[in-house]
């Protein structure tokens, strides 16, 4: 009798120990344990380290508390000009209040995935094609504000959202190969148009400056006969001011009349 109360008391003991340490938890330095005794959930999670976990009295549910990047599938967008796209995002958010992020929402990930596509799609649909193309971070902060004010409830804090690639038909990017060929063309117009107003403006000096002083086209007429002598050429160019063949042309006239006369 006395062997089989010893052999009672021992297999409770063995039982006690063996339930002592499947009691013990160990949670990670990026984890929390939300815990339900009874049902009711405790004011604050456990962890990191060594918890104790009653069960069946203690239900834990294990929360990571690191970032985690969601990727949003690609979406059909029409843009406020009409432009059909498909654009896809990356969203990072983490959990800052576990005991929320079990109790508030079933999944968070999943629900923050479904309102991201909900808010990528109304909130591209508001922007012409040229301001999402060029005001991309101004987009993303808008994006990131929405989704964590629907996330904030949950506690999970959305950290950043990022619009990662934006599918274009072909059509359109014809269209703007086009339009930048056709700016670059227009670019290149102006500056030479520049270019010859410039050259313009420097004759205008260079001939105001020798009206000024006469000797010096005499000068410049002897320069330019030394370079073509350099040259070995034959040919020599006389230039031959325009009021000289203004002046023959009117001596021409007075002899013509007294002959028709």
């Amino acid at each position: 009798m006395i062997l089989g109360m010893s052999s009672f008391f021992l297999v409770l003991v063995i039982i006690g120990l063996l339930y002592i340490l499947s009691s013990i938890k160990i949670l990670a330095e990026y984890e929390r344990g939300v815990i339900f005794r009874l049902g009711h959930l405790l004011p604050q999670s456990k962890g990191p380290g060594v918890i104790f976990v009653f069960a069946p009295i203690d239900r834990i549910v294990r929360v990571s508390l690191r970032q985690e990047a969601l990727e949003v599938p690609p979406q059909d967008i029409i843009t406020r000009d009409n432009v059909t796209l498909k654009v896809n995002a990356v969203i990072f958010l983490r959990v800052i209040d576990p005991n929320k992020a079990v109790v508030e929402v079933s999944n968070y990930v999943y629900q923050t995935s479904q309102f991201a596509q909900t808010t990528l799609r109304s909130v591209l649909g508001e922007q012409e094609l040229d301001e999402l193309l060029a005001h991309r971070e101004k987009i993303n902060l808008r994006l990131q504000s929405i989704l964590d004010q629907h996330t904030a409830p949950w506690g999970v804090k959305v950290v950043n959202v990022e619009v990662k690639q934006v599918d274009m038909p072909e059509s359109m990017l014809r269209a703007m190969a086009k339009q930048a060929e056709a700016e670059r063309e227009k670019r290149s117009k102006i500056i030479h148009a520049e270019g010859e107003f410039s050259a313009a403006q420097r004759l205008v000096d260079a001939a105001h400056l020798l009206a000024s002083e006469p000797v010096s086209v005499q000068l410049r007429y002897l320069q330019t006969l030394t370079e073509i002598g350099v040259e070995k050429n034959t040919t020599v160019v006389f230039p031959v001011p325009v009021d000289f063949f203004a002046g023959l042309q009117k001596l021409l006239a007075k002899g013509e009349s007294p002959a028709a006369k």
